[in-house]
């Protein structure tokens, strides 16, 4: 479940949703670069931090850190961080990754008591020989650094946690997320900030931080902390971030495949497209009633977006400060 931007508060946040309507070709070019774009409507917040990081010159870096931080750090946001609905044991497990054009990279998977869980990944970036460490190795790295240990199941998320306990049937079953009101990845339960950032000289980083879907098997990990499914960049070419359910993302390494699609000329459109069309023809039924979406930015500062189904929106960020909160096309055919 998401935290809304509303009218109000975008206005108040200098983000526009008249877009709603449909994305303007003209917002993705002209003399006002986009330094920043994100996924879901609580993209634009993050989208802020990031690009207040960069302008008190931070790098790109420093700057996806700090947008991914802003959702985990919020506890009304139940897909990210502190707050994040937690698996079927009722433990809630992060899941992140942060990387650069560079071929830095550092994540964290299934790891607890730790609120950023970006950071966590930025030090196994910067701090080790490794670029993903899980569970306890990943908690302890975080606290030899200082970083402070939290309860992240909130009173809200562990109330819902035991409402969905008294209908769940509780055995091993991969599929048993479908008990949720919603199919996975719908608007009630979906997940995962992906946040690209750009310089204006074309270079990129980008980071994605999820709690996962709700009530998981205890140990599942998605595509969201595995470079080339939940996010990837690359030098002159551009990014890619997916969200919705991780395993279909990770059947077709979604997010490399997305960057591979702009390398052989795709615009991010319709990369992100392919990526979609793909899953569709490869899973068929199996995949129906579910979400996935791609977002996608280029080196040269193009925008693009689709998704399975109508209900995906991004935020875009332009040098400026100005945001937008737009729809992305989908599959479905409706907005």
């Amino acid at each position: 479940m998401t935290t809304a931007v509303t009218r109000r508060t975008a206005l108040a946040m200098g983000v526009t949703t008249a877009t709603f309507a449909g994305a303007s070709s003209a917002f993705v070019r002209g003399s006002d670069p986009i330094a920043v774009v994100s996924t879901w409507d609580f993209g634009a917040a993050a989208n802020a931090a990031a690009l207040a990081r960069l302008n008190a010159g931070g790098s790109l870096i420093d700057a996806v850190e700090a947008g991914a931080r802003v959702p985990e750090a919020d506890p009304a946001n139940h897909s990210v961080g502190l707050g994040g609905y937690p698996d079927r044991d009722g433990r809630v497990t992060l899941d992140a990754v942060i990387m650069d054009d560079a071929g830095h990279i550092g994540a964290v998977a299934a790891l607890e008591d730790i609120v950023h869980a970006i950071s966590v990944a930025r030090l196994v970036m910067e701090k080790t020989p490794h670029t993903m460490l899980v569970g306890e190795g990943a908690r302890r790295l975080a606290i030899e650094h200082g970083m402070k240990t939290a309860k992240l199941l909130t009173p809200e998320a562990e109330k819902a946690w035991r409402e969905w306990l008294k209908t769940a049937q509780y055995k091993p079953q991969a599929n048993i997320e479908n008990q949720l009101p919603g199919p996975p990845g719908s608007a009630l339960n979906h997940d995962t900030l992906g946040l690209l950032a750009r310089s204006a000289d074309g270079r990129m980083a980008g980071a994605c931080t999820t709690s996962g879907m709700a009530y998981k098997m205890h140990g599942r990990v998605g595509d969201s902390p595995f470079a080339g499914h939940g996010l990837y960049v690359e030098r002159g070419i551009g990014g890619a971030a997916s969200t919705g359910v991780g395993e279909e993302v990770t059947r077709i390494v979604g997010t490399a495949r997305v960057v591979a699609s702009m390398r052989a000329g795709l615009s991010p459109q319709a990369a992100c497209r392919e990526a979609v069309e793909y899953i569709a023809r490869l899973r068929g039924d199996a995949i129906q009633g579910m979400q996935v979406g791609f977002l996608a930015l280029s080196a040269a500062g193009e925008v693009g977006a689709y998704a399975l189904m109508p209900g995906f929106t991004y935020a875009v960020t332009r040098l400026s400060g100005k945001t937008q909160l737009l729809p992305s096309d989908s599959l479905a055919g409706m907005r």
